[in-house]
């Protein structure tokens, strides 16, 4: 599966808050919680299991001015290092099952 046709989301133990104290989004998960830097951030919110990575990367993109290209290969390893963590999961098939 190429990894441009994933539609990343969130794993059920996952959620992503906006600590408000800290200004800053917090992924917490059981009995942790993991600090978002503001790109990563991004990134989670837009993995709504109906997005594909290039459709995220070219989002992200706009929003920055960045090459599509460019964004999609660090939006790749962001998910990637994600998903062993077990925080986001991928699918191929764009079902939300």
């Amino acid at each position: 599966m190429s990894t441009a046709a994933w539609r990343p989301r969130l794993a059920d133990k996952a959620r992503l808050k906006w600590d408000r104290h800290a200004q800053k989004h917090i992924l917490l998960y059981p009995e942790r919680g993991l600090e978002l830097n503001p790109p990563a951030a991004a990134i989670v919110e837009l993995c709504d299991g109906k997005k594909t990575v290039e459709e995220i990367a070219r989002a992200l993109a706009a929003r920055t001015g960045g090459a599509p290209e460019t964004v999609e290969v660090d939006v790749i390893a962001f998910i990637e290092s994600m998903r062993r963590r077990g925080l986001l999961v991928v699918d191929d098939t764009g079902d939300d099952t």
